[in-house]
């Protein structure tokens, strides 16, 4: 079996456009992958034009460990976010396709289960006024829907230190969320890589009495003594890494046992197999891996098949019930969140298949991810009127 054929497909949304690769091989069989870029989408097409024809045209899907390196290696580059992405989305294709071909959900081609279900916490859902209110009935809303877990950055525009005012503030809009969802469902305080140590530790002391189940972030991720620091100081676990992109780059946080929690993202860190390499690393280390994912069904349903297999996995993010929930409708086949957890993938391959029609329905939109923008929709910005 051969490879013949790569297309990218880009669909978008108000604030992320998802980028869509299907693989054809010569004897008809499609796979499919996804990465959502942080401005970077051109870029990411322009790269996959370059790599495509050297390296992946003519491969067999089969030998992903061989088509992953020489992507890797063989143009003499420094892994980055760009590169890796594009990795990403190719590997996932292939995995796809060998599952078809032999019958079998792509899980059980990676050591089979270790659980039956997998727990989701649900990101998008605070797209509200930054009140304790609106914060309250927002979260009251989640766990109606079934999810046992959410997580949410109350800080608004804050950077480096809060003014005193606005810490009270934030921290009211936790007090407000963990009143809303009782003791048993799961807050994850989402900080931004914003704030320098002191202020960071000062931040998660206070947060303290709502038990969060980690803090996200809370200092830049360039520098993992300062996250170390941190992270020293400090009762709930720490999570990070969704913007590291290679696994080496892992080992330096693990040696400074910095993070309690580590959030690759598989659509950023070359696919499937790299992200479960690395999870074993961290297991090998006691660290929990919860992945990052912003995107749509197909990299969710590759979180999905990781998840099952992944003896040190914790739980798996998730935006489409809450923003953008028409996205899941690009590619079919996602299973739903009940009772707070995904059920296992069974179709072969991924088990997804995409619409191009419905992705061409909603074309690439240049969408920008910008923390601190007057409108950004993720730290409370909805204005009188709207829906």
């Amino acid at each position: 079996m051969k490879i013949t054929n790569v297309e990218t497909f880009v669909m978008g949304t108000p604030w992320r456009d998802l980028t869509f690769v299907r693989v054809t091989t010569d004897e008809g069989l499609t796979g499919v992958g996804e990465t959502r870029m942080l401005g970077h989408t051109e870029a990411l097409k322009g790269y996959l034009s370059e790599a495509v024809p050297r390296h992946v045209i003519g491969a067999d899907p089969f030998d992903i460990e061989a088509l992953v390196q020489r992507m890797k290696r063989g143009d003499y580059g420094r892994p980055g976010e760009i590169m890796m992405s594009g990795i990403a989305c190719v590997e996932m294709a292939c995995w796809d396709i060998v599952g078809k071909a032999l019958g079998q959900p792509v899980w059980r081609l990676l050591g089979g289960k270790v659980r039956d279900r997998v727990k989701a916490y649900a990101n998008g859902w605070y797209t509200v006024e930054r009140t304790p209110e609106e914060f309250h009935a927002a979260a009251k809303r989640v766990v109606e829907r079934g999810y046992r877990a959410l997580k949410f950055d109350p800080f608004g525009p804050g950077q480096w230190e809060l003014e005193p005012r606005e810490r009270t503030r934030s921290i009211e809009l936790v007090e407000a969320v963990r009143d809303a969802v009782g003791p048993d469902v799961e807050i994850l305080v989402e900080m931004h890589g914003r704030f320098a140590p002191a202020e960071a530790v000062r931040i998660a002391r206070s947060l303290a009495k709502f038990d969060p189940s980690w803090l996200e972030e809370p200092v830049p991720p360039e520098n993992l003594k300062a996250l170390a620091k941190v992270a020293a100081q400090v009762d709930a676990p720490v999570a990070t890494g969704e913007r590291i992109h290679e696994r080496a780059e892992f080992r330096e946080l693990f040696e400074l046992q910095a993070a309690d929690v580590i959030q690759p993202d598989i659509g950023h860190l070359g696919g499937i197999l790299e992200t479960r390499k690395l999870a074993a690393t961290a297991e090998t280390h006691f660290v929990l891996v919860a992945p990052h994912n912003v995107g749509g069904p197909v990299l969710t349903m590759a979180n999905l098949h990781l998840a099952a297999c992944t003896p040190n996995f914790k739980i798996q993010e998730h935006f489409n019930d809450f923003a953008d929930e028409h996205v899941k409708r690009a590619a079919p086949g996602l299973p739903p969140v009940e009772d707070g957890y995904f059920a296992l993938p069974t179709a072969p391959g991924l088990g997804v298949e995409l619409d191009t029609d419905f992705v061409a329905e909603h074309p690439f939109q240049a969408a920008r991810f910008d923390l601190f923008a007057e409108d950004w929709q993720f730290r409370g910005t909805k204005k009188d009127g709207d829906a």
